[in-house]
């Protein structure tokens, strides 16, 4: 304890000593923007401007910088950004867990929307699942925190992740790639080629990258890899330029993965359903499985057979159009349309007992169109846009539980029941919007800004599931066609919502800003995809029996006020922000109680208030001609100031008092923190650099009521490489270590303690190393 202790005291101390920034991590192998006249591009208020004139707290993150965190996917820049948890999450190698500022997507099911909007060169992705990017052919990444609900309004409430392409030059030919051998039998291949076709008019670029890791746990039952990798994906990007004030870009990319299924580890004892020759419920026996328990050595046994795995198929198309009206005024129009296909296999108890198995398999495709008319000129500038998305989801879902039979004739004998769930259920979401915002300077130095959003959603809804309990089928429950008049016939549901904002911003050099925000954030509402019986459905609200058949939208209104500024020729550069949020109806899926013919009740209510403030300081520095250094300090103070679920018993809520919450809201560390340094060494035409960053990440709760077996007590991870660049950088070649003093750290939890008492984490990686050799022309 003292040493984290004293940890956190020297980061503070740096953070006070640096101020904070919003600024991008130093770039490897780039020549640092170091000259005051230098300027960082970015896209988050969806006009290209300077990121020290932007007002809000946006990390901007280099494709060198990403090579530096040695990060393959949006996974490996997790710590990197102060106040933002971005693992890969809930059992599948494809899905994100996205929370920031201790906001995300309480659920991984298909029916539960975002809280953290991901976009790909403008393209909203709606879906958790496929949403771990490559980054292989990425030229930035964007990380902005707190709601943007004027600009990126669908479900972007907690902040959005802004991910831009690296576009083909018209006018030079490019090419880079590297190949990479490492621990676990890592093979990992990256190409990238840009080529003009016609030039000055049309230019090609393709991309892919093959990345292939063995598993890095092993089941000591079987001697069988688990948490492998297994990926190829390819993006081609055409660009066509056919006058100065026109330009057109068409992108098609493809993500394949076939791995084997992501083991966690279980938590607390596991329980069995009982039954009699009735198949009536008279008990429920802990058992024990083989293994685990103990401390975690990556090690985990699963019941799931060879072959069973996970598996994703993820193509997409894009077409940007961006013309010039004139001098004041262009006109942008994306298009989108995906398609997603991810099927895997889940063994939720994590145990070689089949207490909770279950096989996911979505089929979902999107199309989205959105109209921006940006303008600047003189004192005014800002956007103003149409948005319209149509996604179609479908799932088929089994889920296997061993239970056990005791017979009537013979008491003292149990026999093993076999019981078996099957769903399958539609959705279909119609998303509509319409938003401006604009900027007015009042003064060369002062300046305001005002934007709104009227946002519009239908879904439609249908579920359809039954159980095979030794050999016999229950009838279907049919969702909502099994509810009681009026809800019988309730298949869709409708929302809306107003989203405004106001900045006011204060330049008082060229080279700082100081500026206030407020801001309001909305989440759709929904459906409830784990309903499996009337009682997920139904709560007590102010001591009434009421049905609920949907959730309701959460919503959020922000408080923000920061400062930013490059000095010293942008030899420091730095940046703070201080937020407080308010937010109402917020999303919980809870755990606890039983429903249906053997348990399993999900309810997800709309529990209440939940209060969020805290301060975030970034800085990168150059004290020396050759040395670089940065930091970041993210403080949260996230508490939930109602919780209300009226199902259960306050023994099982986060209410056990009555009065006073007890639980944390998961996912919000206090603290969140990252030094990270590099020294070069230069050799004539050649160069070696030393390089390593150290990421400090609290306790954090990782279920929304706090079991005891959710719980990440806080680490440190350590990175560290060493590259040697030559011919003036045309060639490079690098070693790298990661999580290098072996910390043992939780990423993400399931909880399903209603079937089977499931508590089940999820661990980082153990320590690897790589070689990479590389060139870039």
């Amino acid at each position: 304890m003292k040493a984290r202790h004293s940890l956190r005291i020297a980061a503070l101390a740096s953070a006070a000593w640096g101020g904070a920034v919003s600024l991008p991590a130093i770039a490897q192998n780039e020549t640092p923007a170091f000259d005051s006249g230098s300027e960082i591009i970015v896209t988050a208020r969806r006009r290209e401007e300077n990121i020290l004139d932007v007002p809000v707290s946006v990390t901007a993150i280099s494709a060198e910088s990403i090579a530096r965190l040695q990060a393959n996917d949006m996974s490996g820049i997790q710590g990197a950004v102060p106040n933002v948890n971005l693992v890969q999450g809930r059992g599948s190698t494809s899905n994100s867990n996205f929370f920031i500022r201790g906001i995300g997507q309480p659920d991984a099911l298909q029916t539960f929307d975002p809280a953290v909007g991901t976009y790909v060169d403008g393209v909203y992705f709606s879906r958790i699942q496929g949403a771990l990017v490559n980054l292989f052919d990425v030229e930035r990444v964007e990380v902005l925190r707190g709601p943007q609900g004027t600009l990126y309004g669908k479900n972007t409430i907690g902040g959005a992740v802004n991910i831009v392409s690296r576009k083909p030059s018209t006018t030079d030919f490019k090419a880079m790639g590297s190949l990479t051998y490492g621990s676990y039998d890592t093979w990992l291949a990256n190409g990238y080629v840009s080529a003009p076709l016609v030039q000055d008019k049309l230019a090609l670029s393709i991309a892919g990258v093959y990345d292939k890791r063995d598993g890095t746990v092993t089941d000591p039952l079987t001697g069988r890899k688990y948490n492998d990798r297994d990926t190829k994906a390819g993006r081609a990007i055409l660009r066509a330029t056919p006058s100065d004030r026109v330009e057109l870009i068409l992108s098609g990319d493809y993500t394949r993965q076939r791995t084997a299924p992501t083991l966690g580890y279980a938590t607390a004892p596991l329980t069995n359903v009982l039954y009699n020759s009735a198949f009536q419920v008279i008990g429920v026996p802990v058992v024990k499985p083989a293994y685990p328990y103990g401390k975690y050595d990556y090690k985990a046994s699963t019941s799931l057979a060879p072959g069973q795995g996970q598996r994703l198929d993820h193509w997409g198309l894009s077409f940007t159009a961006n013309v010039e009206l004139n001098d004041a005024v262009t006109l942008t129009s994306i298009t989108g349309y995906r398609k997603l296909r991810p099927d895997y296999y889940i063994d939720f108890d994590a145990t070689e007992l089949e207490v909770a198995d279950a096989f996911v398999g979505v089929h979902q495709k999107q199309f989205s169109q959105e109209l921006q008319l940006k303008y600047d000129s003189g004192p005014l500038s800002g956007v103003f846009g149409l948005y319209y998305l149509n996604e179609t989801i479908r799932s088929h879902q089994e889920s296997y539980d061993d239970n056990y039979l005791q017979l009537q004739a013979a008491p003292g004998l149990i026999l093993p029941l076999t019981f078996t769930r099957f769903i399958d259920d539609h959705q279909n979401v119609k998303s509509y919007a319409a938003f401006g915002q604009m900027t007015y300077d009042l003064t060369r130095k002062l300046s305001i800004t005002a934007g709104l959003r009227y946002t519009k959603e239908r879904k439609e809804y249908n579920r359809s599931t039954y159980t095979v309990l030794a050999g016999a089928q229950t009838a279907p429950f049919l969702f909502p066609g099994s509810l009681p008049a009026p809800y019988n016939d309730l298949d869709h549901v409708d929302f809306d919502a107003w989203t405004p904002m106001a900045t006011l911003s204060y330049k008082p050099t060229r080279e700082t800003l100081l500026y206030a925000t407020v801001s309001k954030g909305f989440k759709s509402g929904g459906f409830n995809g784990r309903v499996n019986g009337l009682g997920d459905v139904t709560q007590v609200v102010d001591g009434v029996t009421t049905i609920i058949p949907y959730f309701k939208p959460e919503t959020v209104w922000s408080y923000e006020t920061g400062a930013k500024g490059s000095f010293l020729g942008g030899r420091v550069n730095l940046s703070a922000a201080a937020f407080y949020s308010d937010y109402k109806d917020f999303q919980a899926r809870v755990g606890g109680g039983t429903t249906g013919i053997a348990g399993g009740s999900f309810p997800v209510v709309n529990a209440g208030k939940l209060r969020i403030w805290g301060v975030e300081f970034e800085a990168s520095v150059k004290p020396m001609r050759n040395l670089n250094v940065a930091a970041s300090v993210g403080y949260l103070n996230a508490d939930y100031r109602e919780f209300n679920d009226g199902r259960r018993a306050p023994a099982f809520s986060c209410n056990p008092t009555g009065n006073a919450i007890t639980c944390k809201p998961p996912f919000a560390p206090p603290m969140t923190m990252r030094l990270a340094a590099d020294y070069s060494i230069p050799l004539g035409s050649a160069s070696l650099t030393l390089g390593g960053d150290m990421r400090f990440v609290d306790k954090q709760w990782l279920s929304v009521d706090n079991r005891p077996g959710l719980q990440e007590d806080g680490y440190t991870i350590a990175n560290a490489y060493v590259q040697a660049d030559f011919a003036e950088g045309k060639y490079y070649l690098r070693g790298a270590v990661k999580n290098a003093f072996k910390e043992l750290y939780k990423t993400d939890g399931q909880e399903f303690s209603s079937v089977g008492n499931i508590q089940t984490v999820y661990y980082g990686d153990p320590r690897t190393w790589t070689i990479t050799a590389g060139f870039r022309f």
